[in-house]
């Protein structure tokens, strides 16, 4: 019976994390929007306890509104191909995807941590988050946008997975 609790833990934490993940992503753009919002109708994001007040105001009056998502194609963010955090609009054909593969790499990562803790080895979970900083840093450097996206996801994510794991582990296999 134990194996199959351990197999149940393993997919929800691999499968189940994917949907919780991007909910946490849904969430940080909405309070990135709300800022953005206060900004552009001049108000102070202090007043809104829910705006992140840490984004930076516009540089110029020709940048996009806070709906115009320039910066993503299909859901995944996107760079110019010089490297610059913001491509023109329109600029689609030139933009290139930043944080490929983040989905699947996402998966393993939690089955790697739901496992590390089930099998006793949360110092495994050391060697996850070395692996993923080591694989993604050089485009973590360039984009700041990409680094934080990856924080997001990275906590997101490991929480979910050692959430699960912990459940299993009390809980169900006690």
């Amino acid at each position: 019976m134990n194996a199959v609790w351990i197999a149940a833990a393993l997919l929800t934490a691999g499968f189940v994390g994917w949907p919780v993940t991007a909910l946490v992503f849904r969430l940080a753009r909405t309070i990135d929007d709300k800022a953005d919002a206060a900004a552009s109708a001049g108000r102070d994001g202090a007043d809104d306890p829910s705006a992140d007040v840490t984004v930076d105001s516009p540089a110029s009056v020709d940048s996009p509104a806070a709906g115009d998502r320039v910066n993503t194609v299909n859901g995944d963010i996107t760079v110019d191909a010089g490297g610059a955090a913001a491509p023109e609009a329109g600029g689609e054909a030139s933009a290139k995807r930043i944080l490929r593969g983040g989905a699947i790499i996402g998966v393993l990562e939690r089955l790697a941590v739901c496992l590390a803790i089930l099998a006793g080895q949360p110092v495994a979970i050391a060697y996850v988050v070395a692996i993923k900083g080591l694989g993604r840093f050089a485009e973590l450097k360039e984009t700041p946008v990409a680094a934080e996206r990856f924080i997001i996801g990275t906590l997101a994510s490991m929480l979910w997975a050692a959430g699960v794991a912990a459940f299993t582990k009390v809980v169900l296999l006690g």
